[in-house]
């Protein structure tokens, strides 16, 4: 039987907007270094989070990103909107994870510093 990837459903909680619908969660080493590093793009709904992690660099990547920092709680701890390639973003005090998202999803939905972003588990029928 083949392991399929963890896949979990973002919602900004205070706007009522869906984040990101297809978000792929790494969470062990070689995962959370590799990133989206292999990635030519992120289409809009894809994510990554990363977990642990506190701040994120976009060396060797190829294409803009939003992240969001997030506490223990999904509290948006930090928000970036179109971070360049070789840019980085030192880690921020209380994040213990990070959501990569397509350039432009922060603005589109409107999500900023204080929101709390619901992370849940994607229906094995919607993970294809």
């Amino acid at each position: 039987m083949r392991k399929t990837p963890t896949r979990l459903v973002a919602r900004n909680v205070d706007t009522g907007e869906l984040v990101a619908n297809r978000v792929t969660v790494a969470t062990k080493k070689v995962e959370r270094a590799v990133g989206l590093l292999k990635h030519s793009t992120l289409e809009p709904g894809e994510g990554l989070l990363i977990t642990p992690c506190r701040g994120v660099h976009t060396c060797g990547m190829r294409f803009t990103i939003d992240i969001i920092a997030l506490d223990e709680n999904g509290i948006v701890v930090d928000a970036v909107q179109e971070l360049a390639p070789w840019r980085i973003r030192l880690p921020r005090p209380g994040a213990v994870s990070v959501l990569e998202l397509p350039a432009g999803s922060l603005s589109r939905t409107n999500t900023e510093r204080g929101h709390r972003i619901e992370l849940q588990l994607t229906p094995a029928w919607e993970a294809q």
